[in-house]
């Protein structure tokens, strides 16, 4: 995919991936000191250049925390709007050029998709979480197509992720009950799978159910 002559992304630029260095080199401290327990699985099959999507389940607040912390490149995520007004984290999504989307408000989702197009359009990784919200383990949230139609839009290949345990580090406050809201011992599993080639569908909902399948896979 050729780069776009329009003006670099933010969170391409060079104060982006100076936040991003330092970020990860606290994360990964905090990780060798095993203050968390986390493993990272096919890392390696995320492209070292070029663009690509990166799209993941999302069942807690710290899943962008150590999805973004296992790559290797600087990324861009699409993440709630309301992360935008709280302290320090704001300040950070801000500094990393991240994209607020605004849910259930189709301006703002247009809005977001084309940013995220951009970040593509100038070689770089976007995060997408398809089912748009946090989900429980009891529930089933169906996928957003904007990740289909990006892919099948662009070119430009997913990575599917499998997430497993950063809910029962801190789970949802609603299913917590008498639980610590924070719970360091969990095992936090991070599972990168092969690359979804978007020029193999020719619909944006067969490539949804392959994806949302390729998902449920790495997350067994």
């Amino acid at each position: 995919m050729s780069e776009n002559p329009a003006r670099r992304p933010k969170g391409l630029g060079k104060r982006a991936w100076l936040t991003t260095q330092f970020v990860r080199r606290i994360l990964r401290t905090l990780a060798w000191s095993n203050f968390v327990r986390v493993t990272v699985i096919g890392r390696e099959l995320v492209p070292e250049t070029g663009p690509v999507i990166v799209a993941s389940n999302h069942i807690s607040m710290l899943d962008a925390v150590f999805l973004w912390g296992a790559l290797r490149r600087r990324a861009v995520a699409i993440a709630m709007a309301e992360l935008w007004s709280w302290p320090v984290v704001g300040w950070l999504v801000r500094r990393l050029g991240q994209i607020p989307v605004v849910r259930r408000d189709s301006e703002s989702g247009q809005d977001a998709m084309a940013q995220a197009e951009q970040i593509l359009r100038h070689g770089g990784v976007l995060i997408i979480y398809p089912e748009g919200r946090l989900v429980a383990p009891c529930e089933n949230e169906p996928y957003k197509p904007g990740v289909a139609k990006l892919a099948l839009a662009t070119g430009v290949p997913i990575i599917p992720v499998g997430t497993t345990g950063t809910d029962r580090v801190l789970p949802m406050r609603r299913l917590r009950g008498d639980g610590p809201a924070f719970d360091r011992r969990q095992q936090v599993t991070v599972h990168f799978g092969t690359p979804i080639d978007p020029a193999d569908f020719d619909d944006p909902d067969k490539l949804l159910d392959h994806l949302r399948q390729r998902i449920e896979d790495l997350r067994a």
